[in-house]
């Protein structure tokens, strides 16, 4: 049964509660000395998030958003969202006229695209602290002393995910089950998604198949649809997306094929339950990328002088910055034996007895 839909208000303060309380977490657990802040850093005033895209993407893009809001409600600064558009070829120049419009302390954006803009311009802005999320800049081809970056360990996330559509797909008869994922683009860190996926699928049951295609844009919900439809007639009954906007149109597919879909970045269960409950009920769980409690921790510590401008952070499931949603019926309901052994596999990795692959090894310190 489709659940009942959740009030657009409360669903609102449902995520914005859980932004705080894991924004909190994540601070309670950052080790002051790690790292030390750039000299003469102000708490901020003014911060401008730079959205390489368009907001309303249900996903990554939101959640940034989402995190800048939270960081006005709570830290009473100044913020402002700016949308680069859909034409790559027009990013750098918004960019530039960003940060050379003096108006920002703080700006903030994310994922590889921008890092060469960032390096670019950091050293000639000194007095502007930049943050980078879901990126790294490369310290050895710019002195970056003014940005902190902060990356994500999704294939620890996608694992959980993984590992879950395998037992989800375990039939009584014992055959070896299908599950699919599919990918914005084929770079780096949706690679990441794919093999940490993939890893533990075939943890849960050796023999699972995984089936893998790519979009080839993160703005394409149609293509995502046609190719989650592929996957599914192909026998998957759980497939994964890890494709920005895209994968609206897979959601979709798991609607319409009553297959399971599982959601990426945000918890996508949440966000469908108050608009469509179809595609919520297809939701089985989401790989939570936690943008919007990364860029609410940042600007946190930047306001009490203590984020590490010069390094960059990598979080994952040990510091609650990737994590496995629970609100869906699959794990809210769960049968309390699954929720323990994912809690066991959860745990394996925290602890380092298990290393889950990663498509990147990325020098980063983790908090």
């Amino acid at each position: 049964m489709p659940a009942l839909p959740m009030p657009a208000a409360r669903w609102r303060r449902v995520l914005a509660g859980l932004a705080v309380a894991a924004a909190l977490l994540l601070l309670a657990q950052w080790r002051p000395g790690v790292a030390r802040p750039a000299a003469g850093t102000a708490a901020p005033t003014r911060v401008a998030l730079f959205v390489n895209g368009t907001l309303g993407d249900q996903s990554f893009y939101d959640a940034a958003a989402r995190g800048l809001r939270q960081a006005h409600d709570t830290l009473g600064i100044d913020t402002r969202a700016v949308e680069g558009g859909g034409d790559p070829t027009r990013w750098e120049s918004a960019f530039v006229d960003l940060v050379d419009g003096g108006d920002f302390d703080v700006i903030v954006t994310g994922t590889f695209t921008m890092t060469p803009l960032v390096q670019k311009l950091a050293p000639l802005y000194p007095k502007l602290r930049f943050i980078v999320f879901d990126a790294a800049v490369d310290r050895a081809q710019c002195r970056c002393d003014n940005v902190y970056s902060v990356l994500f360990r999704q294939n620890e996330g996608a694992y959980l995910a993984g590992y879950l559509a395998t037992r989800l797909g375990a039939t009584a008869g014992g055959a070896a089950p299908t599950v699919g994922v599919v990918g914005g683009m084929q770079i780096p860190v949706i690679d990441d998604f794919i093999v940490g996926f993939t890893a533990g699928a075939q943890a849960a049951d050796p023999r699972t198949r995984v089936l893998r295609q790519y979009v080839n844009s993160f703005t394409d919900p149609a293509t995502g649809k046609e190719i989650a439809k592929a996957l599914y007639a192909q026998g998957a009954g759980t497939v994964f997306q890890a494709a920005g906007g895209s994968g609206q149109g897979v959601i979709e597919a798991a609607a319409e094929a009553g297959r399971w879909a599982i959601g990426v970045d945000a918890d996508q269960y949440l966000m469908y339950s108050h608009s469509n409950p179809q595609r919520a009920a297809a939701i089985a769980t989401s790989v939570l990328k936690q943008v919007d409690v990364a860029i609410l921790r940042a600007l946190t510590l930047d306001r009490r002088h203590a984020l590490p401008y010069g390094h960059t952070e990598s979080l994952g499931l040990a510091s609650r910055g990737i994590g496995l949603a629970r609100s869906a019926p699959v794990l809210a309901q769960a049968s309390p034996a699954l929720l323990a052994e994912l809690d066991r596999v959860e745990q394996s990795i925290v602890s380092g007895q298990v290393r889950v692959p990663s498509a990147f090894n990325s020098p980063a310190s983790a908090p």
